[in-house]
């Protein structure tokens, strides 16, 4: 479990592919002082595993699935990526829950600078947009941001100049694609009001018999 709030960058300095499958090695400084062997860290929002360290890098395995539906397939040498490790009993939570697991990608559509934030236009898939409310948590490259602005198929975030300078946003450019995480809370309450068909049970006779 993770929180969104971004402990460092690290660059990628290896890459191992095979068919599907990868392997990745990010330099990572700042995270390296509790490592462990089977530790989860999110890379741009990414659960990995680590399956091997140094005094300065980790190394993560990296599943078919996870190279199919998050913009790892992207991923080159030099890449320079969010990193958060695993929220711990008892450390702060500043961000919201996200879990790592990551539910598709958008593309950064427009940046636009105001007074002090920076806000940033990407499109997502309509079956993304349903878990998605103005002023709702969103992650996205693994970074918990607030959502300004929703519509069917384009939500907007704006950021402070510390989170703009702190994590990888001010290296994306327009046309660039984000992994994108919605709100678990939202996912489990939409689920919960869907019957198994997919079609809600939030129904006009629904609404009146309970005084709506």
């Amino acid at each position: 479990m993770f929180t969104g709030i971004i402990e460092a960058k690290g660059k990628i300095t290896a890459m191992t592919k095979d068919i599907e499958s990868m392997k990745l090695t990010v330099e990572a400084h700042e995270i390296m002082s509790d490592i462990g062997l089977g530790d989860s860290v999110a890379v741009n929002g990414i659960c990995l595993t680590v399956s091997h360290f140094t005094k300065h890098d980790i190394t993560l395995d990296v599943m078919s699935e996870t190279v199919k539906a998050t913009t790892i397939q992207a991923f080159k040498i030099g890449h320079v990526v969010n990193l958060e490790r695993a929220i711990t009993a008892n450390g702060r939570f500043g961000g919201h829950f996200v879990s790592g697991h990551v539910d598709g990608t958008g593309t950064i559509i427009k940046k636009t600078k105001q007074a002090n934030a920076i806000y940033i236009d990407i499109s997502i898939a309509r079956e993304l947009s349903q878990f998605c409310i103005p002023r709702g948590s969103i992650a996205i490259d693994g970074t918990s941001l607030t959502i300004f602005d929703k519509q069917t198929e384009k939500l907007t975030v704006s950021l402070i100049p510390h989170t703009y300078r702190e994590t990888i946003f001010a290296l994306k450019e327009v046309g660039q694609q984000v992994n994108i995480e919605t709100d678990m809370l939202g996912k489990y309450i939409v689920h919960q009001l869907k019957n198994n068909d997919g079609s809600s049970t939030i129904t006009m006779d629904f609404l009146q018999q309970n005084g709506y």
